[in-house]
C-alpha cells in the first residue's frame, strides 16, 4: 500500500511541476524581462494575469516539492526519480499540442520522449522493495 501511495505522490509532483512549467512559459511570453518587472509594475504596463500565473506556478513548485518529499518516504530513490522524467514527456506533449505555446512536434523530439517513457516503464515494471527505515537502529 505504501508504494502505491508513494507513486501517487510522485505523479502528483509530476503534474504540479509540469503545470508550473507550462504556466511560466505562457507568462514569460507576455511579461517583460524579470529585471524590468518593478518598473513595469510602477508604470502600469505589466500584464497582471500573466504575473498571477507566475505566482501560481511558483506555488505549484512548492506543492510539488511537498509531494516529492512524501513520495520519497515510500519509494526507493531510483524508482521515484525515474517517475520525474514523465514531466519531460508531459510538458513536451502539451506544449506541442496546445496552440497557445506555439511549439511543434518533431520526429527526434518524439523519439526522445518515447525513449524516456520506455526507461520509466522499464524501471517501474519490476517489483521493488522499499527498505523499512523505521526499524533500523
Amino acid at each position: 500500500m505504501s508504494q502505491g501511495r508513494g507513486i501517487g505522490f510522485a505523479l502528483g509532483s509530476v503534474l504540479l511541476v509540469s503545470g508550473a512549467q507550462l504556466g511560466m512559459r505562457w507568462s514569460m511570453t507576455r511579461l517583460p524581462q524579470p529585471e524590468q518587472w518593478l518598473s513595469a509594475l510602477s508604470s502600469g504596463s505589466v500584464d497582471l494575469s500573466a504575473l498571477a500565473v507566475v505566482v501560481t506556478a511558483i506555488l505549484a513548485y512548492a506543492l510539488s516539492m511537498l509531494c516529492w518529499l512524501a513520495a520519497l518516504r515510500d519509494l526507493p530513490l531510483g524508482r521515484a526519480y525515474s517517475l520525474l522524467s514523465i514531466s519531460y514527456a508531459l510538458v513536451y506533449l502539451l506544449a506541442a499540442s496546445l496552440p497557445l505555446f506555439n511549439e511543434s512536434f518533431s520526429f527526434t523530439k518524439s523519439l526522445g520522449v518515447a525513449l524516456v517513457m520506455l526507461g520509466v516503464i522499464t524501471i517501474n515494471t519490476r517489483p521493488a522493495q522499499a527498505p523499512d527505515l523505521r526499524s533500523a537502529p
